[in-house]
């Protein structure tokens, strides 16, 4: 089985303040981390009322502030909305306080709309940039050279882990093409996760940071005792997605009877090609699906999604996720063993 991973949408509900979403995503981590999971991923998204991670490299360090080993990251920073030099010292730092946990995932998508996109002061041409971008962050990273007179104080040096992050097959070409570790979206974009990945494998020319291709996906999972449970437990999820087709991005609402009394036929269609990678039921369809995705992938690592409502059933989706592919067990036998 791949290594599991939690991307973390610090989704603010109904009923609560951003405050509560930041605790909920810091206590989930803690739980995390004894569960086995790898790393614990937030992303970089703006104007959005139901997610508190715009301030990603903050968030990041509020996270592992609360957790002792487990990897605290990025999934991602978009860096045309940065200037390369402000993201190297903003990860520098974390890497400084947080030694050999902080992940740096990247993308080159907005993470919002054209309105916001202005007020960040991003120009539309900066994507075209980001192959650019990417080297020049990985250069502020890395150990200073002779007759370096820029510095990215106190980045240098401590070369925080690069990923590239993709929804397309633009970012799988890139990641080949420099060597690093690569994370497809299909938690909300399936429909190029198999050639992205294909592409990756292919193209992919060894570096001094990986000398072998190394992918990771994103697969939506709730888990629940029973299939009926955590079909209803989904709803959540399911109404964000038709209310993102309405234009209405609002908070996160609490699970309903039946998701057909809320969205329309057309929302329905469209919701399932957003979600089609996606696991919901108990123990058992958890792990025939889960399996079932890393052997159609071939992933090293699958980042978990578990959009539930309610924070303790929150807890129990992940705690069961991490039991039935094993990541759970195998960090009880090694606690045993030592």
């Amino acid at each position: 089985m791949a290594e599991l991973s939690i991307l973390d949408l610090v989704r603010v509900r109904e009923g609560f303040s951003p405050r509560h979403a930041l605790d909920n995503a810091r206590d989930l981590a803690a739980h995390a981390e004894d569960w086995g999971y790898r790393r614990f991923w937030v992303a970089e998204h703006h104007n959005m009322q139901g997610i508190a991670s715009a301030a990603t490299a903050v968030v990041i360090a509020h996270i592992a502030a609360g957790t002792q080993r487990i990897r605290v990251g990025a999934g991602g920073i978009m860096l045309p909305n940065h200037a390369p030099l402000v993201i190297a010292e903003q990860f520098g730092t974390l890497a400084q306080l947080f030694p050999g946990r902080i992940d740096l995932g990247v993308g080159r998508a907005p993470g919002t709309d054209q309105m916001t996109m202005r007020a960040l002061r991003r120009s539309l041409t900066n994507a075209d940039n980001f192959p650019q971008d990417v080297q020049e962050l990985e250069a502020y990273l890395a150990p200073a050279q002779p007759g370096q007179t820029l510095f990215a104080v106190p980045a240098t040096g401590t070369e925080v882990p690069l990923w590239i992050l993709g929804s397309s097959t633009y970012g799988a070409q890139l990641a080949a093409a420099l060597g690093l570790p690569y994370a497809f979206a299909s938690h909300f974009a399936p429909a190029d996760l198999l050639p992205a990945l294909e592409i990756y494998r292919e193209r992919f020319k060894p570096s001094d940071v990986l000398q072998k291709p190394y992918a990771m996906a994103a697969l939506n999972v709730i888990a629940a005792e029973t299939d009926t449970e955590a079909r209803r437990l989904a709803t959540t999820q399911q109404m964000s997605v038709a209310d993102i087709f309405r234009g209405a991005r609002g908070l996160s609402k609490p699970p309903i009877d039946d998701i057909e009394d809320y969205w329309t036929p057309m929302e329905k269609a469209q919701a399932q090609r957003f979600l089609a990678r996606s696991v919901i039921g108990g123990p058992e369809r958890v792990r025939e699906g889960i399996a079932a995705f890393v052997r159609e992938t071939g992933v090293d690592e699958v980042i978990v999604v578990s959009d539930v409502f309610d924070h303790d059933k929150r807890l129990a989706s992940y705690r069961m996720i991490a039991e039935v592919a094993g990541a759970l067990a195998g960090t009880q036998a090694e606690a045993a063993a030592v």
